[in-house]
């Protein structure tokens, strides 16, 4: 990937469901998109809630790939802010929420620090994250094990990830 703000690419999940989950998300690309250049969308997926609370609503689930020069802490602390900036309140590990942004990977970088840890520790054991990120790169390598996110993908437990859905921007 290259363009006018060079630096790295960034691939970041988007995740709501909470009030207007549709309507976020919409509002969270543009907003995330203004951090450099946008190099695609995923589909939109919706997802049964992994772990917390129980009886949450469905998320709807897609991630996006940025080429930004902000470095991944600042990326980061600039996605919290798009989340506080929607209504998102941290209050309890998986509850629902108005929006959720994770930074999947950014380039090749591994980091594994108190405020950040790349990759996402979490994300190629997800469905809900790998099937947008397949829809975006399905050959995108993990950093650290080299496996690709199709591989994972196949690998990995799909019940409750719905179809996705192209065009929903």
């Amino acid at each position: 990937m290259s363009g006018p703000h060079g630096g790295a690419g960034a691939y970041i999940a988007l995740g709501a469901n909470l009030g207007r989950p549709l309507e976020t998300l919409r509002w969270a690309v543009a907003e995330v998109a203004r951090l450099g250049e946008l190099c695609g969308v995923s589909g939109l997926y919706r997802t049964a809630p992994v772990g917390g609370p129980p009886d949450q609503p469905d998320y709807l689930n897609a991630a996006l790939c940025l080429r930004t020069s902000l470095p991944p802490e600042e990326l980061l602390a600039a996605l919290h802010d798009t989340e506080a900036r929607a209504g998102r309140e941290r209050r309890q590990r998986w509850e629902a929420r108005v929006l959720d942004l994770d930074l999947i990977v950014y380039g090749n970088r591994v980091a594994d620090g108190p405020a950040l840890t790349l990759p996402h520790p979490q994300a190629w054991e997800r469905a809900f994250v790998l099937a947008p990120l397949a829809d975006l790169n399905p050959g995108l390598a993990h950093p650290l094990t080299g496996e690709t996110v199709r591989r994972a993908l196949a690998r990995v437990p799909q019940s409750g990830v719905g179809a996705g859905t192209a065009d929903w921007l």
